[in-house]
């Protein structure tokens, strides 16, 4: 018995380690994915103080409250 709860053990620690993976993976593609609209948006255009103060200002704000500002 105790053999086949440390199997089973294993398989749930391999399955995991396999959903983490995957998770992470997934993770990876949505940053590049937001790096992609990035890099075709004005943004690009912007300056680099321009981008400075944009950022900055957002983060002041949050993402929800100049959303709604730019809407």
């Amino acid at each position: 018995m105790a053999g086949s709860l440390e199997s089973e053990r294993k398989a749930i620690e391999a399955e995991e380690s396999k959903l983490a993976e995957r998770r992470k993976r997934l993770q990876e593609r949505e940053q590049s994915e937001r790096q992609k609209l990035i890099g075709k948006s004005v943004l690009m255009k912007a300056s680099e103080d321009q981008l400075d103060t944009i950022l900055k200002r957002m983060k002041a704000l949050g993402l929800d409250e100049t959303i709604k500002r730019l809407a």
